[in-house]
C-alpha cells in the first residue's frame, strides 16, 4: 500500500528471479541507473515546459518551477533541462504529513540523514540506530522515508527551496484548484499547489507549477477529509 513496500517487494522478486524478471520503476528512487534512467525518460515534461513557455511567454524558462517530491519522478522530470539555470528558482513540495513534529510525517528532505535505501545513497528518515523509520502522508505516493538521489543533492547544494506541506494544506489546495479552475489534482499534486502561498511571488514572477496527475483515484480521500478544506 505504499511505495516503500512495493519497491521492496520488486527488488526481492528481482534478485531471487533474474533470469526470467525484468526490473522497472517510475520513480527516481532504488540503485542505479535506475534514478538517472527516470529522471532522463521523465525530463519529456521540462522539454515542452521549454517550448509552451516560449510560445506564451516568449521566453523558454519561468522565475519559478514548482513540483511535488517523494520518490521524485515528476519533480525531476520538471526541473532536468533547468538544473543549471540560475535563474530559475526550484521549490520542491514534500509531504509534511501531519506535521514535521509529530512523528507522522514523510518529510523527507526536512528529516532525513544521509543512509542508504533500495540502493541509493541518500537522504533517509531513520532512528539514531540506522533503522528506516515509517513515514505517514494522507498521500501513498509521498509516502516514502527516501528522496530520489538528484533532490537530496539540490537540497544540499542549496539549488532548492524545499517546503513540508501538511495534509490539511494540501486537502485545502486541491478544493480550492477544483472550485476555481474545474480541476482535480491528485493528492501528491495538491502538495506542490500547498506551497504556492508560502512563496512572496512578484506581480510579473512567471511560475510553472507541474500538477502531475489527476485526482480521481483520491476522490474518497478528498470527500472522507473535507473537513480539512474548511
Amino acid at each position: 500500500m505504499t511505495l516503500k513496500d512495493a519497491t521492496n517487494e520488486a527488488i526481492r522478486y528481482w534478485c531471487c528471479h533474474p533470469d526470467d524478471t525484468y526490473y522497472v520503476i517510475g520513480s527516481t528512487v532504488g540503485p542505479h541507473p535506475y534514478p538517472d534512467m527516470v529522471a532522463r525518460l521523465q525530463s519529456v515534461i521540462s522539454e515542452e515546459i521549454k517550448k509552451q513557455l516560449l510560445s506564451q511567454e516568449g521566453r523558454d524558462y519561468p522565475d519559478y518551477l514548482m513540483a511535488c517530491v517523494g520518490g521524485g519522478s515528476n519533480a525531476a522530470g520538471t526541473i532536468y533541462h533547468y538544473i543549471d539555470d540560475e535563474k530559475v528558482q526550484i521549490v520542491l513540495a514534500e509531504a509534511g504529513g501531519k506535521g514535521i513534529d509529530t512523528g507522522l510525517s514523510a518529510a523527507t528532505i526536512q528529516l532525513g540523514k544521509m543512509g542508504i535505501i533500495h540502493g541509493a545513497k541518500t537522504l533517509v528518515i531513520q532512528n539514531e540506530d540506522g533503522q528506516i523509520e515509517e513515514p505517514y502522508s494522507i498521500s501513498a505516493g509521498l509516502d516514502y522515508p527516501g528522496i530520489g538521489p538528484m533532490h537530496a543533492n539540490l537540497s544540499d547544494k542549496k539549488r532548492a527551496i524545499v517546503l513540508a506541506i501538511n495534509d490539511n494544506e494540501a486537502v485545502r489546495a486541491a478544493y480550492e484548484l477544483t472550485q476555481l479552475e474545474g480541476i482535480i489534482p491528485a493528492l501528491e499534486s495538491a502538495h506542490a499547489l500547498g506551497a504556492l502561498g508560502k512563496i512572496n511571488f512578484k506581480k510579473d514572477d512567471v511560475v510553472v507549477l507541474t500538477v502531475s496527475g489527476r485526482g480521481d483515484k483520491d476522490l474518497d480521500t478528498y470527500l472522507s477529509n473535507k473537513n480539512m478544506a474548511d
